[in-house]
């Protein structure tokens, strides 16, 4: 059975000046076929699968990271061995670990930077990966109008849909652009193949700009226009 992200815990943004954690080349992955992780984000999860559990085990006394991947479509007859992975995921870092008496455990992942899997290993009961890391420039900067773009349109969405309240947290102008992006990515409801699409933007302007489009998709979804309008 697959894992699934806790969902009662409360979104934080990282400040983005605590001091940079080395990544390994070669990392253990988590593959899930409904999680999508992005880069200054955290990501609670409960583990209990046997696999799992070494592989917290291991992160925690070894490099501390975990590389998150979302699986291909046709994973459920192949889940107990190793189904495809798209290439593209996000490294987190362990920021907590907390170990139930049964075995199993509560971890938060910490979004440090994309990847891209170059080769993937299977000696071990989880899968691991050697991996380049893909990280967007940092001194990027929305232009102004797109964002501002982006702002109205998330509020009229928000107006129309009361589920999405983590989101009202992002409607603030001393929220940097990439966290106001990568937690947009994060919490738009949207299907994971759609998140992973988010992901692989070649930049954070692309992102921002693919995010409108899907958002602009859903107002007119429930406007009954059918198209994009």
């Amino acid at each position: 059975m697959f894992l699934e992200p806790e969902r009662d815990q409360p979104s934080r943004e990282l400040s983005g000046k605590a001091q940079p954690l080395p990544v390994p080349e070669r990392i253990p992955v988590f593959p899930l076929p409904n999680v999508v992780f992005f880069p200054k984000t955290y990501l609670p999860l409960h583990v209990f699968e046997p696999r799992y559990r070494q592989m917290v085990a291991d992160a925690a006394t070894g490099g501390q990271c975990i590389g998150m991947a979302l699986l291909k479509e046709g994973w459920e007859e192949l889940y107990d061995g190793n189904p495809p992975i798209f290439s593209v995921g996000c490294v987190g870092r362990l920021a907590s670990v907390q170990t139930l008496p049964d075995g199993r455990s509560n971890i938060l992942l910490q979004g440090l930077e994309r990847y891209e899997v170059h080769e993937e290993f299977y000696e071990k009961s989880y899968r691991e990966a050697r991996v380049s890391l893909k990280p967007h420039a940092r001194d990027f900067s929305m232009d102004p109008p797109l964002r501002r773009y982006l702002m109205d349109i998330l509020d009229e969405y928000l107006q129309a849909d009361e589920d999405a309240s983590p989101l009202h947290s992002l409607v603030r102008p001393d929220v940097s652009d990439e966290v106001f992006v990568n937690s947009l990515s994060t919490y738009l409801d949207c299907t994971p193949l759609e998140k992973q699409f988010l992901l692989e933007a070649e930049h954070l302007a692309q992102q921002a700009r693919r995010l409108s489009d899907l958002i602009q998709f859903k107002l007119a979804e429930r406007r009954g226009a059918g198209g994009w309008g």
